[in-house]
């Protein structure tokens, strides 16, 4: 057996919440129900399950990781469309950048891309 997708589900309005993660994350409707719909990014995928008690340096655990290859570039578009930031950005002792925020159901965002150390 293999897992081939993990899928979170965030409860809300599918297209109030799908415009908000194309505008920050560019992320598309990939299946639209009405009731419920999927977004993807499909140049990349991978199969993660996130299970924390804490999200680090003081935080609340995030209900959902996105990594990023532009973090300065994502932190911009989540301003631009009034995104609220509750952390950050900043460098982490264990190797990555990141900023949280919250989406416009309230689910708390941990948007990181991994830096280079020395």
């Amino acid at each position: 057996m293999a897992v081939l997708r993990i899928v979170p589900h965030i409860h809300g309005d599918p297209p109030a919440l799908s415009d908000f993660y194309r505008a920050v994350f560019d992320l598309n409707v990939m299946m639209d129900l009405g009731w419920i719909r999927f977004v993807a990014a499909p140049a990349r995928q991978s199969v993660q399950l996130g299970l924390a008690s804490a999200g680090g340096s003081g935080n609340p655990a995030p209900d959902i990781s996105i990594e990023v290859d532009d973090l300065d570039a994502t932190l911009a578009r989540a301003r631009s469309v009034g995104a609220e930031i509750t952390y950050g950005p900043v460098v982490e002792d264990w190797g990555v950048r990141r900023f949280f925020l919250r989406d416009p159901a309230g689910y708390l965002l941990n948007v990181l891309t991994h830096i280079e150390r020395d």
